[in-house]
C-alpha cells in the first residue's frame, strides 16, 4: 500500500506532493495483503511526511532510508513482541510462536523473562550471551531460552530497491 506524502514549502506556503515510496517487495505476489507490512507503509508515510515537515521541504527518499537506518529493525521488534506475547497476531510471523510468552515455553521462567526484557529493550543474542555470562547465569537455560524465541530467523527484511 502506497500512500503520498505531501509536504508544504515555507517558502511560497505551497503544498506539493511527494513521491510515494513503497516498500512492497517484489518477489512476493501477496504481499499487497500483508498486514505486516501494510503497517509499516503508515508507519514510514508518517515518519516521513513529519520529517519533511520539520525540514520544510520534502526529503523524499533521504527520509525513508533514515526510518530504514534509524527505526525499522525496532519497529519489526516491537512487532515481534506483540505476536511473542499474544496482544497482536502477525500471519507473516510463525503461527506457533503465537501467545508464546503467556506459555510455560522454558522451566527456568525468571531468567526467561529476564531474557525476554532484554530482546524488548532491543538487546541481541550476543548481548545477552555477554550479560549472561558477565553475571554468572546458567548458560545451558540462556542458550535454550535463546533458540527458543530465535529472533534471528524472526527478521524482517526492508526490501525497498535502491535503498
Amino acid at each position: 500500500m502506497s500512500m503520498p506524502v505531501r509536504s508544504t514549502d515555507l517558502s511560497s506556503g505551497v503544498a506539493a506532493s511527494s513521491e510515494t515510496v513503497s516498500l512492497t517487495p517484489a518477489s512476493t505476489n501477496n504481499s499487497r495483503e500483508s498486514a505486516l507490512f501494510r503497517e509499516a507503509q503508515q508507519e514510514l508515510d508518517r515518519f516521513k511526511w513529519c520529517a519533511s515537515e520539520r525540514a520544510g521541504r520534502d526529503l523524499g527518499t533521504a527520509a525513508v532510508k533514515q526510518w530504514k537506518c534509524n527505526h525499522w529493525w525496532r519497529w519489526c521488534r516491537e512487532r515481534l513482541v506483540e505476536h511473542l506475547s499474544g496482544t497482536k497476531y502477525w500471519s507473516e510471523l510463525d503461527q506457533k510462536d503465537y501467545g508464546l510468552l503467556n506459555r510455560d515455553f522454558h522451566p527456568n521462567r525468571d531468567l526467561a523473562k529476564i531474557i525476554v526484557a532484554k530482546i524488548i529493550a532491543g538487546g541481541e543474542n550476543l548481548d545477552i550471551i555477554f550479560w549472561a555470562q558477565d553475571t554468572h547465569q546458567n548458560m545451558t537455560d540462556v542458550l535454550e531460552i535463546l533458540h527458543l524465541l530465535d529472533i534471528n530467523s524472526r527478521r524482517v527484511t526492508f526490501w525497498q530497491e535502491n535503498i
